[in-house]
């Protein structure tokens, strides 16, 4: 009996001692885990947030990149960190890809959700002299005849690659009758495009714009719900075909599993108080990001979405492990 009351006595003070952390919450630096290289979009958007974070929360909020094995590397660091709040992670929309491409045994499901801040959608682009003025009259001819075309913009199993798939199979076209033409992303796969080796390329808008604005591509539609408001002259892709489709590629505030309710909902009010900023939304604008807000049971929502999609698209495209 007297070592079981000095087991519950030890079990009643760690409980206590967490309590009063989660209350105190943050009290020492945080870690923001952004899971792919310095310099890119994911870290931009990262630093933008933790910088608002840690003038919210009153605490260093400090970046670490870590990168390898297309974002597993870290996303593997934010699931295994210790779940008190103080490591975190700018998940990316390759969690809802890992699973089933068989990278890693890595779901939404590992992860406490605290906010969804950004969504960019998969664009439909082609040269500026395609014979192709509307997205219709693509999708009549990749009807027709798939593997007359090709089309390129990532890495298979990449989220633009798995939205544009999956757009195609909701039209009615098989995507592995559409060549792919993989690429080290948007860059060289519109290079390839306006040289004329490829007939469409999938990516953001931003990706696409400066090429549009010299004249050498054309968007025909981005494959959202709707129209986008940094480019309100492209349709969407609802809009042309009467069909929804939401899927690209996103970003949003984790943390690992069996996070204190009191530090999560302490984060989630504050990264809401940052995307709501000025600042914030003047820096995502201007680069052409596309802002979503979701909070925490409407962020796992989403994810459980995109992965049930996802799931679908890696099957049909034989990418499935």
């Amino acid at each position: 009996m007297r070592k079981l009351s000095h087991v519950l006595c030890a079990s009643v003070l760690t409980l206590s001692a967490s309590v009063a952390m989660a209350a105190d919450y943050p009290y020492k630096p945080i870690t923001l885990i952004v899971p792919w290289s310095a310099g890119g979009g994911t870290d931009s958007v990262g630093r933008q947030l933790a910088a608002g974070l840690q003038q919210e929360l009153g605490q260093p909020v400090n970046v670490v990149n870590k990168t390898g094995g297309s974002g597993v590397v870290g996303h593997m660091t934010m699931k295994m960190a210790r779940p008190d709040g103080y490591t975190l992670g700018l998940g990316t929309a390759e969690i809802a890809t890992y699973q089933h491409i068989g990278t890693a045994q890595l779901s939404y499901k590992d992860f406490t959700p605290i906010a969804l801040l950004n969504l960019d959608y998969a664009a439909f682009t082609v040269k500026a002299d395609s014979k192709w003025e509307t997205l219709d009259d693509a999708l009549k001819d990749l009807k027709a005849n798939p593997s007359d075309y090709t089309v390129s913009g990532s890495a298979p199993g990449a989220a633009y690659h798995l939205s544009f798939a999956g757009f195609l199979d909701q039209q009615g076209i098989d995507p592995n009758d559409v060549t792919l033409v993989p690429s080290e992303g948007a860059a060289p796969g519109l290079q390839e495009l306006a040289a004329g080796g490829v007939d469409i390329v999938f990516s953001s808008m931003p990706e696409s714009e400066s090429m549009r604005a010299s004249g050498r591509v054309k968007t025909l539609a981005v494959l959202a719900n709707d129209r986008l408001d940094s480019f309100p002259d492209v349709p969407s892709a609802k809009e042309l075909t009467g069909s929804e489709w939401n899927q690209g590629s996103w970003r949003g505030l984790v943390g690992p599993k069996g996070m204190p309710e009191e530090v999560t909902e302490r984060l989630a009010e504050a990264t809401e108080k940052v995307w709501n900023s000025e600042q914030f939304q003047t820096f995502m604008s201007s680069r052409g990001y596309g802002t979503v807000w979701e909070d925490a049971e409407g962020f796992e929502a989403f994810m459980k979405d995109q992965d049930e999609k996802n799931a679908v698209t890696i099957k049909k495209l034989g990418l499935a492990n």
